[in-house]
């Protein structure tokens, strides 16, 4: 009897992806684990594995397909227990089923869900997977759950579900009104699907934008200290695998100010009335790509050091840059960092990354004639490196005063590294 395999539920606010290879032939042998498809899920390509062993029958999708959470992808032969009735090809990629409410964490026969991530820290703790008591949403088993059944026998807190955006009809009055152009009466036009990276991106903007209230605030950083040091310790990071950019010491010197105060590590839950303040300082970086942007979490910032900040971040980049990133490198982070300086940037104002509630933005430093005073007495204008650097907060949680003193650690500690920074290299 055929058995049929729906797309599974790969992570939190994950309800569809891009098919991206498929790793199998109709009439292949599989056993279940070997891997069957490729999917792209927001930012991150992931493998399915089997969920059976047996033969493959049907294969529903080509690369390309946009699937959705509980679509069928293709169906098996073999011994099992049967499912229901697998609709036409045509039927099924014209009218997807759309993602409702996910079955509890009860497992049926076949392999546990899991990104490879997630099964490669399984087997480095030595854990069967199926034991692992799981919290994700459809039964998902996440990295957390595998730490926390190894460390204390038993499944770690689940998570808060990330907010999904409101329908714009809902978020902004009339807008159910507006009928987009035909711009095709002017002249000659061209349609491109928006896909993987580009459509999470704007899906996730556009939630930012419509929930949270911008504010902010510009300074500029005097590096030139920070270079010359920089510059005497580089060669010693690159020898032990890791790049000693002004980013890192940027990750550095933020987790400092988030310690500091606390509630820029913050998100606002509007529907319990609280903020709530993470005590974990998971710092994102806002990595350009080929295809997109992409912010992979650092973890733990404050517990590194700068070595070990610039060698994770040099591995992490080129993960990102090669797509090679599981989910729980993009999940998790508590504030973020973006700096367009290596492209020639200068002010600009990023959007926050929701439900964090505050985003460092770093641009290009510059020689430039700063006045300060002399020592003896009086003032002089020296040639100085200077960053423009702008702080973007939610006005919900923090008020402008609060982003002048956090602006201000961070640049105490990013003007002054031979006090600061010394003992972290």
């Amino acid at each position: 009897m055929a058995r049929a395999f729906k797309l599974p539920d790969l992570g939190e606010g994950i309800h569809e992806g891009e098919i991206l290879a498929v790793m199998v032939a109709v009439g292949d042998e599989v056993k279940e684990g070997d891997p069957i498809l490729e999917v792209e899920t927001d930012k991150a390509a992931v493998e399915i594995p089997s969920p059976y062993t047996g033969r493959v029958e049907e294969i529903l999708v080509n690369p390309g397909d946009e699937v959705k959470v509980g679509q069928v992808l293709m169906t098996f032969s073999g011994e099992g227990e049967e499912e229901a009735p697998v609709p036409e090809k045509t039927e099924e990629m014209e009218k997807p089923r759309e993602p409702g409410p996910v079955p509890g964490p009860a497992r049926k026969e076949g392999p546990v869900p899991a990104s490879p991530a997630t099964r490669r820290l399984a087997r480095e703790l030595g854990l069967d997977l199926k034991q692992v008591p799981p919290t994700g949403p459809g039964g998902l088993v996440t990295a957390e759950d595998v730490r926390g059944f190894s460390e204390k026998g038993a499944p770690a807190k689940e998570a808060a579900p990330v907010e999904e955006p409101e329908p714009v009809e809902k978020r902004i009055p009339g807008a159910g009104a507006y009928r987009f152009p035909d711009f095709s009466k002017w002249g000659p036009v061209e349609r491109v699907p928006v896909r993987s990276i580009r459509k999470a991106t704007a899906r996730q903007m556009d939630l930012a934008w419509s929930r949270i209230p911008h504010v902010h605030n510009l300074d500029d950083i005097d590096m030139t200290k920070l270079e010359e040091f920089r510059r005497r310790h580089k060669e010693d990071v690159a020898a032990k695998g890791g790049k000693l950019t002004i980013t890192v010491f940027a990750l550095k010197a933020v987790a400092t100010a988030l310690k500091t105060y606390p509630k820029f590590n913050a998100s606002y839950d509007t529907d319990a009335g609280e903020i709530v303040i993470k005590h974990y300082f998971h710092i994102g970086v806002a990595v350009n790509t080929d295809d997109g942007l992409i912010v992979p979490v650092i973890r733990d910032v404050d517990r590194k050091s700068i070595t070990e900040l610039a060698i994770e971040m040099t591995e992490l980049v080129q993960k990102t840059r090669e797509r090679k990133t599981s989910l729980e490198e993009l999940q998790g982070g508590s504030f973020t960092i973006t700096n367009v300086g290596p492209m020639g940037g200068g002010y600009f104002a990023p959007i926050i990354n929701f439900p964090q509630v505050s985003i460092l933005g770093m641009g290009a430093a510059s020689m430039k004639p700063v006045v300060r005073e002399k020592d003896g007495g009086g003032h002089e204008i020296v040639p100085r490196l200077m960053m423009p650097i702008v702080l973007c907060i939610d006005h919900r949680v923090l008020d402008g005063a609060d982003s002048l003193k956090f602006i201000k650690v961070v640049k105490d500690a990013l003007e002054d590294p031979d006090e600061l920074l010394m003992t972290m290299i």
